[in-house]
């Protein structure tokens, strides 16, 4: 089992590093576009009021996420699932990060829910879930604009963008633009669940 999880997420790699250019999506209409801030010409940015930029030069997204206290229930999703070493890898990724409170109150929700998908036969559900809140590219928030973006999954996320407000699907960004070596993380106060999903 945990070698056909790693087939399927070297599978992806080619999707992960061919659709996306260093740090722009290709976006399509009714999809949330991307601004693309080139040299000869920018676009003006949208803000975020929580939006707090870090510097971690050398830390990658895993490593960042291990550090932080907030996101030790997210760590451990990421290590049952066998996704540490893709989201230690080269990248770049834009990651939507739960904290521990949006797994408890998804745990509050539907009781027994976490334990359930930490279980090494429910790998294939979790890898599903955490890959939903994965976005190829280095996304900062100034480069978002409403509408769908794909994930790593392959589902959509629904971005909205207004004023100072981002949010995904029905999760709010509360602290966006955390870099990373790999990729930029935005930490998000629900856990997203793919509309497909069979629990």
């Amino acid at each position: 089992m945990q070698a056909q999880n790693r087939t399927r997420l070297l599978k992806l790699m080619p999707y992960l590093l061919g659709v996306v250019g260093a740090s722009v999506l290709i976006s399509f209409p009714g999809e949330a576009q991307v601004k693309n801030h080139c040299s000869s010409g920018g676009t003006q940015a949208t803000t975020v009021s929580e939006r707090t930029s870090q510097n971690t030069p050398g830390q990658n997204i895993v490593t960042i996420a291990s550090g932080n206290a907030s996101f030790s229930t997210l760590t451990k999703a990421v290590q049952a699932a066998g996704l540490a070493q893709t989201l230690s890898g080269e990248g770049p990724f834009t990651v939507f990060a739960p904290t521990d409170a949006a797994f408890a109150a998804l745990e509050r929700q539907r009781p027994g829910i976490l334990p359930q998908l930490l279980q090494p036969e429910n790998r294939d559900t979790l890898v599903k879930i955490l890959t939903y809140h994965v976005v190829p590219g280095r996304v900062l928030s100034s480069n978002l604009t409403s509408g769908q973006v794909n994930t790593v999954e392959k589902g959509a996320v629904n971005v909205q963008v207004s004023g100072n407000r981002v949010t995904v699907n029905n999760a709010r960004v509360t602290q966006a633009d955390i870099s990373a070596s790999n990729g930029v993380i935005h930490v998000i106060d629900k856990v997203l669940l793919p509309p497909d999903l069979r629990l």
